[in-house]
């Protein structure tokens, strides 16, 4: 979270450096041609930044599918619970409920990896949509150094 801040801080001072001094750099070639570059430049670093987001998000999600989150309430919590909340049903065996929470860890756990699915389709996006203009920026910027 710290490391979050301290970017979100530093990031649009590098943009701003980075603006200035490609801009009194390159001041003879004309002000079009500079601020064409600019926007090229701003355009390449703005896609490359969601497809790195993108492939980090799908390789969280691929560990969450791989290997999910643990269930946070251990047997006892549940037990304590469900004897508070079942006063109707004090004849429930020890077994039924023991059943019970190995079925809701397993539902759990079934949710959990649902949940990576969906994230890993979701980041694709964060992929497959930026890359294709990260790259017809790309060659723009390759005619425009010649």
């Amino acid at each position: 979270m710290v490391a979050f801040a301290l970017l979100s801080t530093f990031l649009p001072v590098v943009i701003i450096i980075f603006v200035i001094v490609y801009a009194v750099k390159n001041k003879e070639k004309g002000e079009e041609a500079v601020i064409r570059h600019l926007y090229t430049y701003l355009v390449l670093f703005a896609t490359l930044m969601m497809v790195i987001g993108g492939g980090i998000s799908i390789f969280m999600a691929a560990a969450d599918l791989i290997s999910p989150p643990s269930y946070y309430q251990n047997y006892q919590d549940y037990k304590q619970m469900y004897d508070q909340g079942k006063t109707e049903n004090k004849n429930i065996s020890e077994t039924e409920i023991r059943a019970n929470y190995d079925q809701t860890v397993k539902d759990e756990k079934n949710r959990m990896k649902e949940s990576a699915k969906n994230q890993i389709i979701k980041s694709l996006g964060f992929i497959v949509i930026p890359l294709p203009i990260f790259l017809y920026f790309n060659r723009l910027r390759k005619r425009q150094s010649e």
